[in-house]
């Protein structure tokens, strides 16, 4: 299974792609889709739009993890988040992907084990899971933070589902090691 994450930026949207067999991860891209500062706000969304949509045509994924807004100390900057934030879903949309959705507690804490983790230790873990020869910037490592995530709880939901037969649960929270389901 191929997956691709996204950690939604208005400036920055980092993206990264990988391999997934069974237990094995294996890293095949990452980068961001950098918008342009002096453009307005719609030509920023599009770009967005666009740069993930290109992502999506060179690598086509099965599906997509992508970590959700949290309520920021300043509200602009959240709402300009939340709209970033709904290009990419439109772009993963329109080509069709399976959309999972994941916080920055549940992503931090699938990949690092821990949902406090700092930016450098997710770094780190991206590197030495994905065996990486350097560290990613911190917009792609956490947009294949996003990846891992799904790789590591996708599974365990997917086993969860089939043991009990109940259709459509969604990772809904983690609390100490725990899933939850909806």
């Amino acid at each position: 299974m191929r997956i691709l994450g996204i950690d939604p930026g208005l400036r920055v949207t980092g993206f990264g792609v990988i391999d997934v067999d069974g237990p094995r991860l294996a890293y095949v891209a990452s980068g961001v889709v950098r918008t342009p500062a002096d453009a307005e706000l719609p030509r920023r969304l599009h770009v967005i739009f666009e740069g993930l949509r290109e992502v999506i045509a060179t690598h086509r994924p099965d599906c997509a993890a992508i970590e959700k807004v949290f309520v920021n100390v300043n509200p602009q900057s959240t709402l300009l988040l939340g709209q970033a934030r709904g290009a990419a879903l439109c772009a993963l949309v329109g080509e069709g992907l399976g959309i999972f959705e994941y916080t920055a507690l549940q992503t931090k804490q699938a990949t690092v084990g821990t949902g406090r983790a700092a930016k450098a230790q997710v770094q780190e873990m991206v590197k030495r899971l994905l065996r990486l020869s350097g560290v990613p910037t911190t917009d792609a490592a956490d947009a294949l933070a996003a990846a891992i995530c799904h790789a590591h709880l996708g599974a365990s939901v997917a086993r969860i589902v089939g043991a009990s037969g109940e259709a459509g649960a969604r990772v809904t929270r983690i609390r100490r090691g725990r899933i939850g389901l909806a």
